[in-house]
């Protein structure tokens, strides 16, 4: 019995220690200057050199549905490789993005070795690097200071929605708190894509306050689901970049 009462103190400790971990959020409750959600956003520290990530990561485009273990290693502003596992040992498909290039190879045999073309395609949005590496972390995927935002105060939550050129609408979403991202909307009507970022729930770190998880629907000319968990996270270790082509396999190529 008195085993049986010190393994459920510790589990209510863990418990505990968990649940402090997790960021307080709470609901927009009056309409606040711009400037101060986008500051409030910038200020939630990402102070890290590296970060390892490792994930659960559920993928749908209505043919292939699957679920599996990924390895997300990030040298900040630099590279990111994601190497994604099956039964936790056998490699799948390896990624590496920097600013300059997007490559990848997949156990079927092929890779693609250019630029963010195929990825803004997938993902129903142009792409870059910088807007690659927030995604991840659960910053904007722009700089919020480089554009004029119409606030507004939709589901308790802060909106900055802007249009651009071509018919694009851009919509940002924070909580009261702390102003951290919860939604992240891309939409264009002519030709018809979306992209739509949902982060539940954030956790705190030393470093930094990053995501548990994040819901991705993407769209163009189908429909692309993807849904990651964070399951554990490390910082500013001594990380490499292993990364190779495997011989023999067949390009794919982008008209």
């Amino acid at each position: 019995m008195k085993r049986i009462s010190i393994v459920l103190t510790l589990i209510v400790l863990v418990s505990c220690k968990s649940k402090q971990n997790i960021v307080t959020e709470q609901g927009a409750s009056e309409k606040v200057e711009v400037s101060k959600i986008i500051q409030g956003h910038y200020a939630n520290k990402l102070d890290f050199q590296t970060a390892s990530i490792r994930s659960t990561v559920g993928y749908d485009d209505g043919k292939t549905a699957l679920s599996i273990n990924c390895d997300i290693r990030i040298k900040k502003d630099e590279t990111i490789m994601v190497t994604a596992r099956a039964l936790g040992l056998i490699t799948v498909a390896k990624a590496l993005i920097t600013p300059e290039r997007v490559s990848f190879y997949s156990k079927d045999g092929k890779y693609f070795d250019g630029d963010y073309r195929l990825l803004s395609k997938w993902l129903g949005t142009d792409l870059d690097f910088n807007k690659v590496q927030n995604l991840l972390l659960g910053r904007a995927i722009d700089d919020l200071t480089k554009a004029k935002y119409n606030v507004s105060i939709e589901g308790e939550k802060y909106k900055l929605k802007t249009k651009e050129g071509n018919n694009i609408i851009k919509e940002f979403l924070f909580e009261g708190a702390n102003f951290l991202l919860k939604d992240q909307i891309v939409s264009q009507q002519n030709p018809l894509r979306s992209l739509e970022v949902n982060y539940p729930a954030y956790k705190s770190y030393d470093k930094a306050t990053l995501p548990l998880s994040m819901n991705i629907d993407a769209y163009e000319k189908t429909k692309v689901k993807i849904e990651v968990s964070y399951n554990s996270i490390s910082f500013d270790e001594k990380l490499n970049f292993p990364y190779t082509i495997p011989e023999g396999y067949e390009e794919i190529i982008i008209d």
